[in-house]
């Protein structure tokens, strides 16, 4: 079991998605950063659960493993043709020996292009390998993606950390159980506008369905980025976790 209370709320990014201000802060945080993570954090202290954070993870051209959502910086240049140091963005183990051992921590991991054509010493999941097994040992974690081809790798190297495939608006819940269930991985993470009350596939099965398909396949299903007015519908689906960009909204909401 992943998440001990359904449904646990995981702060996106840390706080949230980009840059946003926490209750009694005078300036934002910006997300995959420290503070935002921290932020994130206090909020999240007592929460069911405990404190749960996602962060967003891709590498760059010496071969580190930073904290970006996006493949390029804000400049516009591709993290992959830039060494860590010109981007300017957090190394992950930086920020995974910052955080307290309670907090559980969700990797998004963000493969790149060119790791069909490295050596394998060089791939992004080679490098994240002995990180995580070190992490392993001390947090909860769980390392989601949505390439089918780095979860089936992290499956063999990391036996124990469980893993979720990412779906996003073309490969909705519909299609995302089964293929997750065929992969052998331990849950399913989907934006809510993949699955929201109005969509085509909830149209043809509810939302319950499909989180109660899920359960019954093995899978513990993450819906992404529900609003706090909407928190509740996926909560009353069925759903283990929401990772959100408002951490206080949708805790007073669930």
């Amino acid at each position: 079991m992943i998440f001990e209370n359904a449904p646990t709320v995981i702060g996106h990014r840390g706080y949230g998605s980009g840059d946003l201000t926490p209750a009694g802060a005078e300036t934002p945080v910006s997300e995959n950063t420290l503070p935002s993570l921290l932020a994130a954090v206090d909020a999240l202290r007592h929460a069911p659960g405990g404190p749960w954070v996602e962060i967003d993870v891709t590498r760059t051209a010496d071969d580190h493993l930073v904290l970006r959502h996006d493949p390029t910086t804000v400049d516009g240049d591709h993290l992959i043709d830039l060494p860590a140091t010109a981007s300017g963005l957090p190394r992950l183990a930086e920020i995974l020996d910052a955080l307290p051992a309670d907090v559980a921590v969700d990797v998004d991991v963000k493969t790149v292009l060119e790791d069909a054509l490295d050596e394998p010493s060089r791939r992004t999941g080679t490098l994240l390998v002995p990180l995580l097994r070190r992490e392993a040992k001390r947090r909860r974690l769980l390392v989601t993606s949505f390439d089918p081809s780095l979860l089936v790798f992290l499956k063999e190297e990391l036996p124990g950390v469980p893993l979720g495939l990412l779906t996003w608006l073309r490969f909705p819940l519909w299609h995302a159980v089964p293929a997750a269930a065929g992969l052998g991985l331990d849950a399913v993470a989907v934006h809510t506008g993949s699955c929201g009350i109005d969509h085509p596939d909830t149209r043809l099965r509810p939302l319950e369905h499909c989180v109660d398909v899920a359960h019954k396949a093995g899978l513990e299903a993450i819906a992404w980025c529900p609003t706090a007015e909407a928190a509740p519908t996926y909560a009353d689906a069925g759903f283990d976790a929401m990772v959100v960009n408002d951490v206080p909204g949708v805790l007073a909401a669930v």
